[in-house]
């Protein structure tokens, strides 16, 4: 019997629907109080609660931590390709700069945000949190940086000793051989960090001592109880992270067609 082939963006919708399903059922039979209100709001409520909070609410609140969460990985992916790419020509320094990124990514981030809160300080009425921008580039660092060597580890080796023929050193082997070859991995390092560094945001507003973000309306929300709110930006949060996810795959794409074509012939 031959089985039935389901594109992707149909199964997605399938599993989609059915979270919601389970959410809405779950919702209304087992987190309901007397009065109609719950620790878990059904879809309509929250539906409800956004329209009611509006766009002035949510982009308010979102273009602080999208700021921070994109200092944080712009700079902890710069740094991170940086280290990678001295690892390549030096290959002695491998060891150490692995032992930095297992630290880095080993120590947790709910322990080292109030050391960061208190080194860096408190930010300025309207400025972004500094902590929050240390979370997210601390969030990617790990990820973009054992992505990237792998990545330039896996460089055919006739093309390198090609280049070494004609002369050419440890830059020019990674120039010309080792960045081809590892972009695909560099992508999919990117793709993983953009969520992680929106989450590293987040998590750094509940230290950072500001009052204007997506950590901070958490907080509000959950101190005044109101799970409706709560719910809302914690599903604003994920489109958003999911949305993140899916721009980098896309530039992957553009920038590496050949590993898609690829894929669709294996």
């Amino acid at each position: 019997m031959r089985a039935v082939r389901t594109h992707p963006v149909v199964s997605g919708l399938i599993g989609v629907v059915a979270l919601i399903a389970v959410w809405w059922i779950g919702a209304a039979l087992f987190f309901q109080r007397g009065d109609g209100t719950g620790a878990v709001p059904t879809p309509p409520d929250v539906v409800t609660r956004l329209i009611e909070d509006g766009w002035a609410f949510y982009s308010a609140n979102l273009a602080v931590t999208l700021g921070e969460a994109g200092i944080g990985y712009l700079f902890g992916n710069v740094l991170a390709l940086l280290i990678a790419a001295v690892v390549l020509v030096f290959p002695r320094a491998e060891t150490v700069a692995m032992q930095v990124a297992v630290v880095s990514y080993c120590i947790p981030i709910v322990a080292i945000g109030p050391i960061i809160f208190i080194v860096i300080g408190a930010p300025k009425t309207g400025e972004a949190s500094g902590t929050a921008v240390v979370l997210a580039g601390l969030s990617v660092f790990f990820t973009t940086m054992v992505g990237s060597v792998l990545g330039f580890k896996s460089a055919d080796r006739a093309s390198l000793d090609l280049v070494r023929a004609y002369g050419g050193g440890s830059f020019a082997q990674l120039r010309f051989v080792r960045l081809r070859s590892a972009l695909p991995g560099i992508f999919a390092s990117l793709q993983i960090a953009a969520p992680a560094a929106f989450l590293g945001a987040i998590l750094g507003e509940y230290f950072g001592g500001v009052d204007v973000g997506l950590g901070p309306a958490m907080t509000y929300a959950m101190q005044n109880l109101d799970a409706a709110r709560l719910w809302g930006i914690a599903l604003v949060s994920g489109l958003v992270a999911g949305g993140a996810y899916a721009l980098i795959g896309l530039a992957g794409r553009i920038v590496n067609p050949w590993v898609h074509r690829e894929r669709r012939s294996a």
